[in-house]
């Protein structure tokens, strides 16, 4: 059976928790594949909110697999919180979550390190989550890393100590002073990872071949989005994750023949978090009401999102590296009320009119040219059928889909899982 993949097409922040919780009753297995606790996937369902940063987004749905790939970061203990939050609903952690050995631990001085790079860089910081990603990705590729399964080894305290002995080395060549009570976040640390020992640990490539000899059907769930891509996105403003397509492939074992459908989530307008370019951001009060209406505020961060019109000269760059084949597009119910709406359609950019997404977009001035569209002044929430829909959204879905090339095939219009219109 082939596996679907779900990833978010702008700069994180587009809705690919709910989406993964309302198509998670299609799929026996959801997998997340990059990326650490610097995602925040918002779910919302009887009345009650909740954020996910490493479990994956299908966990509420019973008889449902989860799977946290090897591609992921780990940080246990905000894994531990996790779990620790979704004890009151009844959740048998042990049997609807996996965790892949291969996937890497985030250190408390994995923290530590984050927090002095990006202070010893002053103005130019680049946003970091100081969660400690950052610092955990370049261990994995400087192969110094430790994985989920070096928990088992009878030698994980000398191998821990090893590893944070050379951080709290490097700490001082950051020229900065960091005030931390090292043995206290040790204890916090070590208390998450006996908890960890009493998971389901998988060879998750393994397990993967054998659920799609089995028929299985698989969803594949990505975090931050494409526009963060470490290879592809506005460096230096990105992750340390490729968020595109292929870092499903890496991060769950599974060879790019087995991808079938790639759906493509963005939101109606764009918003990103901290630093980088944002050819189409709002400084005015049309901004600041698009981020007051759509409660733009980070969930793993708490940080003020900026926000702007469309961009599908970057959506439809998105979708050209992922293959897109369908897109959903969220919190269309945000722009309800705005009279006149713009849709970025390409960029002027050294003097030229393009309509590709270039290389200095950090350096070189962008200036977005724009097609304004008749808004709609219609309450979506309550809408359940896309023939209920004001013919002005209607329009500005037919229009995205001829610029992009790619169907929609799914509008949000709250954040609850049933207000969801499906085409």
């Amino acid at each position: 059976m082939a596996v679907d993949l779900l990833l978010g097409l702008q700069w994180g922040d587009e809705g690919k928790g709910k989406i993964v919780d309302v198509l998670t009753p299609k799929y026996d297995i959801i997998a997340r594949f990059q990326g650490g606790p610097n995602a925040g996937h918002t779910l919302e369902f009887e009345g009650i909110k909740h954020v996910l940063h490493t479990i994956p987004s299908g966990i509420f749905r019973p008889n449902v697999v989860n799977v946290i790939g090897n591609g992921v970061v780990i940080d246990p203990i905000i894994l531990k919180k996790e779990i620790d939050a979704l004890a009151p609903f009844g959740i048998n952690i042990k049997e609807r979550l996996l965790i892949s050995r291969k996937a890497h631990l985030i250190l408390p001085t994995h923290r530590l390190l984050d927090q002095a790079s990006e202070l010893s860089k002053g103005k130019a910081k680049i946003g970091s989550t100081l969660k400690g990603i950052g610092p955990c990705y370049m261990d994995k590729t400087g192969r110094n890393g430790l994985r989920i399964g070096d928990i088992e080894n009878k030698d994980f305290l000398s191998l821990y100590r090893n590893l944070t002995d050379k951080h709290l080395s490097m700490i001082g060549f950051y020229g900065v002073t960091l005030e931390y009570d090292l043995p206290a976040l040790e204890k916090e640390f070590f208390e998450a990872i006996d908890l960890i020992k009493s998971l389901t640990f998988i060879d998750s490539e393994d397990f993967f071949y054998h659920a799609q000899k089995q028929g299985k059907k698989i969803l594949a769930e990505g975090a931050q989005g494409s526009m963060l891509d470490i290879d592809f996105g506005t460096y230096p403003f990105v992750t340390s994750s490729n968020t595109t397509a292929s870092g499903a492939c890496t991060g769950l074992g599974i060879a790019p023949n087995q991808i079938k459908n790639v759906m493509g989530i963005f939101k109606a307008y764009t918003t990103r978090v901290g630093s980088g370019s944002f050819p189409t951001e709002l400084f005015d009060e049309v901004g600041e009401k698009i981020g007051q209406i759509g409660r733009e505020v980070g969930a793993t961060t708490g940080r003020k999102r900026r926000c702007g019109w469309l961009d599908l000269v970057a959506l439809r760059y998105a979708i050209h590296l992922s293959g897109v084949t369908q897109l959903m597009m969220m919190k269309a119910d945000v722009l309800s009320g705005f009279e006149t709406l713009k849709v970025c359609t390409a960029y002027r950019y050294k003097g030229e009119v393009i309509q590709h997404f270039p290389y200095g977009t950090e350096t070189e001035e962008i200036t977005p040219i724009y097609t304004e569209l008749k808004g709609w002044n219609t309450d979506l929430s309550t809408l359940k059928n896309s023939h209920d829909l004001p013919k002005e959204l209607l329009d500005y879905i037919r229009f995205i889909e001829k610029e992009v090339e790619v169907p929609i095939t799914l509008v949000s219009v709250g954040a609850d899982r049933t207000q969801t219109i499906v085409f």
